[in-house]
């Protein structure tokens, strides 16, 4: 039966487009996000970034949401100037920082005015420097210190985008195909990661001569294509509202007052700290993990064919053909499409595995990360929708984390001498980790609502948002300080010139980062036990389906 078509959200063409300039601009936003971390070796040779510098600067992305609570603000705003004004400010205020990003790392920087007053100031940030949590040091490079400037304001405008993005698809979706068009937004939001991790050294190696500002470059173009969607989106939604003649709907704003209703519930409690260890173990990782593999695996870099601009271009189109094989046939009704469908993807996903290990690079090894997670997303979601066991899920999830994270510290150095071998488990492994995250969309955030009154679940949301953004800030300037902390004799060969940085770049020593980010796991798991015996007791419902029969 047809839909009768009153206003724009009526058409399913008209909100599918919606969601769909959304969904983009958050995929160029992903993509930019870790646009440095394929390329981490790089950065040390050759703009001298260690260990260290590479983790202030990544952790920076979240430090004005953390410190300067600017999280809070982007909801007051989103609040009182509405999804279409807060979509475009969001998308302007991340191409602004993403553009001082790159003049940081780019040519026109060294020995620049600029780099002279950067090298020569912000040194000690009074109180955040006693605190233990200023976003420069002395010696940090100046490169990195802009860097880091433009990556927090980016921050600001992806978080801004994030909250104002659902808001976005709850208004044009409501009552319809909602958690669909949720779980379709965050699928190609995170197929932005393995874009990323092709792209970014792609650019950064092309012609033969190594450019890093490149690859920034090509993140700052998907931003001005992301403000363009928003733009676009903006005279949709002002269309859609002068149909409706209704003003743009707004949840209950961040009140100081609430704190004390969220603060004192023991459940929300277990949920946002489950949240932030988690998280913490997942995204922090993703900025090392390219350069862990490379000091992992033994790859022989391809030649001829396989060294080629083609080849990316090839191997990428088979990612995408893995992720929308893979997606689609959770939703095909005919057995015998589905089957095909399945099928399809797990035949481009062998290709797209023995394309990288041909290629010998590292990028498109890490790049499966999200393919798993766009498969069984949907089926997770499903499956707590009806059946329930979302604190399982989580537990479940968190042994996942573990798992995957002590394979990377001690079985995948031991295969180092096996290039096959080292590369088949590097695979699995990636795939298994992206599959655990995928419970936490899955289970974690259905569960906020059963823990908290509808009424502040807003302000609910707001403050697990801050606290996870607290780990996002820390944990990838944790990694840099262990890494460079645990590795003190390479550090101090390259610092006399004893190594040259591009070769020590791919020589670190990995094992106690990621025992770090294995216990975050086990934190998370004791946690997740913990959560199960209160929802028993108090009877939260978390193992409960969300759909009620």
């Amino acid at each position: 039966m047809s839909e009768k078509i009153k206003v724009l959200r009526d058409s399913a063409a008209m909100r599918w487009t919606a969601l769909l300039l959304l969904a983009l601009a958050m995929f160029c936003s992903y993509i930019f996000m870790d646009i440095l971390s394929p390329i981490k070796d790089l950065m040390l040779s050759e703009r001298g970034w260690d260990s260290t510098a590479f983790g202030t600067m990544q952790g920076s992305e979240t430090f004005l949401n953390v410190f300067v609570f600017f999280l809070i603000f982007a909801g007051i705003i989103l609040d009182k100037m509405g999804v279409r004004f807060t979509a475009v400010l969001s998308g302007a205020v991340m191409l602004v920082g993403a553009v001082i990003k790159w003049y940081a790392v780019s040519s026109q920087f060294i020995g620049s005015e600029v780099e002279l007053w950067f090298t020569e100031n912000l040194n000690y940030i009074p109180g955040f420097h006693e605190l233990g949590v200023s976003p420069f040091y002395e010696g940090m490079p100046a490169s990195a210190k802009v860097a880091a400037i433009g990556f927090m304001i980016f921050g600001c405008g992806v978080e801004m985008a994030g909250i104002t993005v659902s808001r976005g698809i709850v208004k044009w979706f409501k009552g319809r195909e909602t958690a669909l068009a949720m779980g379709s937004e965050m699928a190609l939001a995170r197929l932005g990661v393995a874009t990323c991790m092709i792209f970014s050294p792609f650019f950064a190696k092309l012609g033969g001569s190594v450019d890093v500002s490149r690859a920034v470059a090509f993140g700052v173009v998907l931003l001005c294509i992301a403000l363009i969607m928003f733009i676009v989106y903006f005279f949709m939604d002002k269309k859609l509202d002068s149909q409706t003649g209704e003003a743009e709907e707004k949840d209950e704003p961040f009140q100081i007052k609430d704190l004390g209703k969220i603060l004192s519930s023991g459940g929300f409690w277990l949920v946002a700290l489950l949240c932030v260890l988690y998280y913490s173990a997942i995204f922090p990782f993703q900025k090392y993990a390219v350069n862990m593999l490379q000091c992992n695996l033994t790859l022989t870099e391809g030649t001829g064919f396989w060294a080629s601009d083609q080849v990316t271009i090839i191997q990428y189109i088979i990612m995408l053909i893995v992720a929308g094989g893979s997606f689609a046939s959770n939703f095909s009704k005919n057995k015998t499409l589905k089957i095909g469908l399945m099928s399809m993807a797990i035949v481009a996903l062998v290709a797209y595995c023995w394309m990288g290990y041909m290629r010998g690079s590292a990028e498109s090894v890490f790049a499966v990360f999200p393919l798993l997670a766009v498969a069984i997303t949907p089926i997770l979601g499903s499956y707590v929708d009806h059946k329930g066991k979302a604190a399982s899920m989580l537990m479940i999830g968190s042994l996942l984390l573990i798992l995957c994270h002590l394979t990377f510290a001690f079985v995948l150095p031991e295969l180092k001498s096996s290039p096959v071998g080292g590369t088949i488990v590097a695979y699995v492994t990636i795939l298994v980790l992206g599959a655990s995250f995928s419970l936490v969309p899955a289970a974690l955030w259905p569960s906020v609502p059963k823990l908290v009154d509808d009424k502040i679940l807003g302000s609910a949301y707001s403050l697990i948002f801050w606290i996870q953004n607290i780990g996002l800030w820390l944990f990838p300037l944790l990694i840099g300080k262990v890494l460079d902390g645990t590795n003190t004799e390479l550090v101090e060969k390259v610092d006399k010139g004893e190594i040259a940085a591009a070769d020590a770049a791919v020589l670190y020593d990995y094992t106690w980062p990621l025992v770090m980010l294995a216990c975050l796991g086990v934190a998370a798991l004791i946690i997740g036990i913990i959560l199960k015996s209160v929802d028993k007791k108090k009877g939260y419902g978390l193992e409960l389906p969300n759909i009620k029969e």
